[in-house]
């Protein structure tokens, strides 16, 4: 589990891409601090296993799923990335229950400036959409952030200085894609509604109009 709190930014240093996987490796120094092969790391969202590391960096597989339902299949040498480990027992709970399990890929639409603050629409499909609610959390290429409105077409976020410096949305430009992790909390409770739904009896076929035409 993760909370969504960038620990830095890592860069793509290669990535050997199979007929649906691949292997990235990445530079990164942070992460690397009591690392075990073994270990997760939300990469832009996207938890993965570290296979391997060095003094430079870390590799992890990436599986044909994981590529189909994130943006992490257009990466390439250079790319920036957002990484966090795995929350420790006793750590600090700073963003919000992040699984790293991506629901899906939007897009940003828009980015605007007010004041201090800087403020990313984002577009995405109804079955993100669902999930996202005012004031909510939601994880942007694995970042913890509240969103301040929603449509039926996109949400928006707006984010300080800080969080923009220090992460990916620095380099993010309209049209880029970005992962979506929805909170995880709404999709249990809609998941445990639904066996009471299926067990409701059916609405009766008597009606206060079907005994009206019956003459009652």
């Amino acid at each position: 589990m993760f909370t969504g709190i960038v620990e830095e930014m890592g860069t793509v240093k290669a990535i050997r891409k199979g007929p649906h996987s691949a292997v990235v490796e990445i530079q990164a120094q942070v992460v690397l601090e009591d690392l075990h092969i073994g270990d997760s790391i939300a990469v832009n969202g996207v938890c993965l296993t570290a296979t391997a590391f060095s003094p430079a960096g870390f590799t992890a597989d990436v599986m044909h799923e994981t590529l189909n339902r994130s943006a992490l299949a257009l990466l390439r040498p250079g790319s920036r990335v957002n990484l966090e480990r795995a929350l420790a027992a006793g750590g600090r709970f700073g963003g919000h229950i992040v699984a790293g399990h991506v629901d899906g890929v939007g897009t940003v639409q828009r980015i605007t400036r007010d004041d201090n603050a800087v403020w990313y629409t984002i577009a995405a499909g109804p079955e993100i959409l669902r999930y996202v609610v005012e004031k909510g959390s939601i994880a942007i290429d694995g970042i913890s952030l509240t969103v301040a409105r929603v449509d039926g077409q996109s949400f928006a976020i707006s984010a300080i200085p800080h969080t923009v410096s220090v992460t990916t949305l620095a380099h993010r430009r309209v049209g880029d894609p970005v992962n979506l992790e929805t909170d995880v909390l709404g999709k249990y409770v809609e998941k445990l509604l639904q066996p009471l739904q299926a067990e409701a009896p059916p609405p009766s076929g008597i009606t206060r109009d079907f005994l009206t035409r019956c003459g009652f």
